[in-house]
């Protein structure tokens, strides 16, 4: 099967996939392709009146999402002068920007430290995964904060800041304008995380999820594979019935929607220039070993390629495979922080982060792509009785390169033990508000919600003074 989303029930104007089927007989295109989960239609924005777009130096952006939530004091802002169980066991190191230090973990970041600006002060005020998780990918706090184990759903349906891209741009070309990969996010018992959609916006306006096995030896991404029974020649004749169907649906309004979206669909399975940018064994070998090995580090790789093709906005997760811990996953450091971070989490997070940076610049797509790296929050001040740190929502870090923002810069301050904003307080709305601005969208842009209700895409404050 050909899947790129989950189960999709209705398009953004509200057609179902039964109700397009009854009319047209869509039904005899058969199962190999299911189109309808594979393409969404986005739409133009309303803007106010007199606004024209915003900064606008960025392309596109990369979204490197670090599920768990990494310690600030062991990353980004380190705390030398803090008592060990602050701390902890990693020493500061310089960077080629003078005066400018991060943590030993990362020694190939520090290298590229002038192409990065660090927001030390960034809080949600929310110490649970999934709902301060929300309030990071779509700039809305979760209604109440500090939910754990929240599930998609009104009040919380706000969407994604892909799905966003995908309302606001512009439709049309053969890849989609978001993509999320290689895997959603989901809670310890296996529910998804809300803010990962389009929410209110309608399943059609989801950005692309590529369920993505990655690795150094080898990927698998079925969802932009033809089905072995199904070759060039037979897409084209499905292409032809699919044209006939709809010159039989032109005078239905709301069939207009579906067109595009199997159009795009069909041009993504019909173009060999488009599935070459999802085929990272055609990436030279020296390349892939730069970015490394681990899921991630390819995932980042395909990012870059993804970018380079058209897409708008990749978003990469550290996702909870099969391997990790339960007490432990991902970067949720409860126990045993420090061996964590030096065997799994940091080596290969600073070899896939300082890999894409480089590979940008040397390909001068730094400046046109805005490359965001961000957690849901960050980890307690003090070390426990376990070797571990909980959950912390009242600051941490994030970090931003490229795109229109000046690196080798820092903003905003924590307090002297990493608990508490000192100057410069970043909320994840500002944070949204910025990533527009630099995708050329003010914050002010407007979308309607389902009760026809305007909707800016952002209520932050663009952070000028870092651009």
């Amino acid at each position: 099967m050909f899947h790129l989303l989950g189960p999709g029930v209705r398009l953004c104007d509200g057609i179902s996939r039964r109700e397009v089927m009854r009319i047209g007989g869509l039904g005899l295109l058969g199962a190999g392709l299911n189109l309808t989960d594979l393409a969404g239609a986005g739409g133009a924005a309303d803007r106010p009146d007199g606004r024209a777009s915003s900064f606008s130096r960025a392309r596109s952006c990369i979204l490197l999402f670090l599920m768990g939530g990494p310690p600030q004091h062991s990353t980004w802002d380190p705390k030398p002068d803090a008592p060990s169980e602050v701390r902890g066991d990693f020493r500061p190191i310089a960077t080629t920007v003078p005066g400018l230090s991060i943590s030993e973990l990362l020694p190939r970041t520090a290298l590229a430290a002038d192409k990065v600006c660090i927001l030390r002060a960034v809080s949600t005020g929310d110490n649970a995964h999934s709902s301060s998780g929300y309030y990071m990918l779509t700039g809305r706090p979760h209604q109440p904060k500090n939910f754990e184990n929240a599930n998609p759903g009104a009040p919380n349906d706000a969407p994604s800041l892909g799905a966003v891209v995908r309302r606001i741009g512009q439709p049309g070309g053969a890849v989609p304008s978001a993509v999320t990969l290689p895997h959603r996010i989901f809670n310890t018992d296996g529910s998804v995380w809300p803010g990962q959609d389009a929410g209110f916006l309608g399943r059609a306006c989801d950005p692309w999820l590529l369920n993505a096995r990655l690795s150094g030896e080898g990927n698998a991404i079925q969802e932009i594979a033809l089905p072995a029974d199904i070759d060039q020649v037979r897409l084209d004749r499905r292409r032809e019935l699919l044209d006939h169907l709809q010159r039989r649906l032109d005078t239905l309004e709301r069939s207009r929607t579906f067109d595009a979206q199997a159009r795009q669909a069909f041009d993504l399975l019909g173009s060999s220039q488009t599935r070459q940018a999802f085929r990272l064994e055609d990436e030279p070998a020296v390349s892939r070993e730069r970015y490394g090995n681990s899921p991630f580090g390819q995932g980042v790789l395909l990012a870059r390629r993804l970018v380079e093709a058209g897409v708008r906005l990749v978003q990469v997760n550290w996702y909870r495979g099969p391997d990790e811990p339960p007490a432990n996953p991902c970067w949720d450091s409860h126990s045993q922080e420090s061996a964590r971070l030096k065997n799994v989490l940091g080596p290969p997070t600073d070899r896939a982060y300082s890999a894409l940076l480089e590979d940008l610049h040397r390909r001068g797509m730094l400046e046109e792509t805005l490359v965001v790296c961000m957690a849901e929050f960050g980890r307690s001040p003090r070390l426990d009785g376990n070797g571990g740190r909980n959950h912390w929502g009242s600051v941490f870090s994030v970090t931003l390169a490229g795109g229109g923002v000046r690196g080798g810069q820092v903003y905003g301050s924590s307090d002297r033990i990493g608990a508490h904003p000192a100057e410069g307080l970043v909320r994840p709305e500002d944070l949204s508000a910025t990533i527009f601005h630099c995708l050329g969208h003010s914050p002010e842009t407007q979308y309607h919600d389902p009760l026809g209700r305007p909707q800016p895409i952002s209520r932050g404050d663009v952070l000028h003074a870092i651009l």
